[in-house]
């Protein structure tokens, strides 16, 4: 009997530890805001009124160089989420819908099986749906509060969108969003400083002030928050994390992979008793480089959970970890209606960005951007002849193929080294840098949208399709004949030899080279260009009218077009709205046919309105109506 109770006596004393030791794990609260950079007085932003946040700083860390792998909010989510680069998963284009393989689940899904409780409070925009099991509550309800045992910590993640581009572009938003804002906490628009990229008006400056005045709102947004903490007894209890999507929303900003784009504020605060050795010192700042897709891997790590092999980040907090990131890296596919291949990958001190679709120009014409004050006011300025320099560039109708800037002694980014001897092999290490990461993360971007969901077929996820033996030589290959792609015509005969490859996205890089030329190949092109019309893949198929009609023979390739964004799979028939919008005057003849284009099923943006937004401008263009934005 007494060996029984020294059993149950045992039993009890390993169920009491069992318990206690959960309840000293760590609870996790997110503050997540959209659409804004540094801009804080923690950061030096003597402009800034953020008392909340400059006080979290005050008790926590403070980031210096942490920045997102996209500058859009979904492709970047996707990252955080799963602790993986989107280009990896295939969720790099905006609003886009992969599926990746079962076995790549949402950090928090390794949470909650750990005991955590799970909550998000807003935004998901993963690209994915998400598995069952990713979270007890997600949605504007939850919160950590609704946890029926109060000793079960917790991980809740709480958005902010107030500060999104449309708070800034939209008055009645921002009217809306600031309306509680003191007046002491104003902005005078006389007194900000926009920054050398923008025209320096009245217009622009009424935008660089509701941006201070949303990250005003925000702050006080996240004071409630915290105070929540505190009302609950819970502050020394909470791992806190505030940290943005990405940079401010305005024009080479949100969207671009410069500083004002990718470059975020990040503040953790520990409680003293769950800080491990020489980490969360109040008041410490570290140049530590951060990537968003290590935000997850760092948190399983801070409450002792192991990391899926599969992912990609780098934990930067907790015990047992591995060798601080010698470079963060950065992409961008398709922002909304329009396509534009860029990377980036930058140390401490350099960014190096590669374009490659260098013929196009910087501000291609998007919807969303478009309806901003700002953007409106360069248009209108650079059509007068009247931008500063430093604007008017963008407005280039090509691209550099490679950019490289020093982001310390140059924040904005506007004196490009890459041409400089002095800065020869600064270039070509981080040229090497993102090429080999290219190859280790099985970049999918240069692969077409609409080809990626023809090879899902067969992979059966979009993370597969990179995954077999001779990836890293078909990556090889692939960059090869997409930079000869805008090689122009000594490129030719690589380009010619392209059209008979059997891979379609190979194909796809040569009729668009050739297009590219234009009517110089048309001598050597012509005949094996025409045969693609027919080609299985409707992306080939519409590179090849294209490149007819640069060719400046359109009879044969407007029947294509037409037909492929009439009857072709949502991703198809965009490229086509985007040919037959890019050939201008040629498309006179079906302007006709193209207002078919403009009809979609509302509430459902990925599968037609941004069709609808391309064919509405080139006929706007055609007609000499007004953009007007749909």
């Amino acid at each position: 009997m007494k060996r029984c109770h020294r059993y149950i006596f045992i039993s009890l004393v390993l169920v009491v530890a069992s318990v206690c030791a959960a309840q000293k794990r760590p609870n996790i609260l997110w503050l997540s805001a959209e659409d804004i950079s540094a801009h804080f007085g923690c950061y030096g932003d003597r402009h800034a009124i953020t008392p909340n946040i400059d006080k979290l700083a005050d008790e926590g860390v403070l980031y210096t160089r942490a920045f997102t792998t996209a500058g859009v909010c979904a492709p970047c989510r996707s990252g955080i989420i799963s602790g993986m680069y989107q280009t990896s998963l295939g969720t790099q284009h905006m609003f886009c819908e992969a599926t990746p393989p079962d076995s790549i689940k949402p950090f928090p899904y390794a949470m909650r099986k750990a005991g955590y409780y799970c909550v998000n409070n807003g935004k998901e925009h993963y690209q994915f749906e998400k598995p069952k099991g990713t979270w007890d509550e997600s949605g504007g309800q939850a919160h950590w509060r609704k946890r029926a045992d109060k000793s079960q910590p917790f991980f809740a993640i709480f958005n902010y969108t107030g500060c999104h581009e449309s708070g800034i572009a939209n008055e009645l938003k921002y009217i809306s969003v600031t309306k509680n804002i003191s007046i002491e906490k104003r902005q005078d628009p006389k007194k900000l400083e926009p920054p050398p990229y923008f025209p320096d008006t009245p217009t622009v400056r009424e935008d660089w002030k509701r941006n201070y005045e949303l990250i005003t709102a925000m702050d006080e947004w996240a004071g409630n928050l915290i105070q929540q903490l505190k009302n609950d007894g819970l502050y020394e209890d909470t791992i806190i994390v505030f940290w943005s999507d990405h940079g401010v929303g305005l024009p080479r900003s949100k969207r671009w992979l410069y500083n004002s784009g990718t470059h975020i504020p990040l503040v953790i605060r520990i409680p003293e008793k769950y800080r491990a050795e020489g980490q969360g010192v109040p008041g410490s700042v570290t140049d530590r480089l951060v990537n968003s897709i290590d935000f997850g891997p760092t948190m399983l790590n801070l409450i002792g959970v192991d990391i899926p092999d599969y992912v990609q980040g780098v934990p930067f907090l907790g015990d047992k970890l591995p060798e601080q990131r010698d470079y963060a890296y950065g992409c961008r596919d398709r922002m909304d209606e329009r396509y534009d291949i860029i990377r980036s990958v930058r140390d401490k001190q350099y960014l190096y960005i590669r374009n490659y679709e260098p013929l196009k120009t910087y501000y291609q014409y998007m919807n969303s951007p478009e309806r901003g004050a700002t953007m409106q006011e360069l248009r209108t300025l650079h059509e007068a002849g009247k931008l500063p320099p430093e604007a008017e560039r963008y407005f280039n109708p090509t691209k550099p193929v490679e950019e490289l800037y020093d982001y310390v002694a140059d924040p904005h980014n506007l004196n490009n080294l890459a041409a400089l001897p002095a800065h020869r092999k600064t270039l070509e290490r981080l040229r090497t840098a993102h090429l080999k990461w290219v190859q280790e993360t099985r970049d999918l971007g240069l692969i077409p949208e609409p080809i990626i969901h023809e090879k899902v077929k067969e992979a059966g996820s979009e993370y597969a399709i990179l995954r077999q033996a001779d990836s890293v030589d078909y990556l090889e290959k692939l960059g090869a004949i997409a930079a000869a792609a805008s090689g122009g015509p000594e490129a030719l005969p690589q380009l010619v030899a392209a059209l008979q490859d059997k891979d379609s996205a190979i194909r796809y890089w040569g009729a668009t080279g050739i297009g590219n030329i234009g009517e110089d190949a048309k001598k050597s092109a012509a005949k094996p260009i025409t045969e693609l019309l027919d080609d299985e893949s409707s992306a080939v198929r519409t590179a090849a009218a294209r490149a007819l009609c640069r060719m400046n023979m359109p009879d044969k390739a407007l029947p294509v077009l037409i037909n492929e964004m009439k009857n072709g799979a949502q991703w198809e028939r965009l490229h086509a709205a985007i040919a037959l919008d890019e050939i201008d005057e040629m498309a006179r003849p079906v302007i006709e046919e193209m207002k078919e284009g403009l009809n979609y099923q509302k509430g459902f943006l990925s599968d037609g309105k941004y069709r609808v937004r391309v064919t509405n401008r080139a006929l706007n263009e055609l007609n000499g109506t007004s953009n007007k934005v749909k």
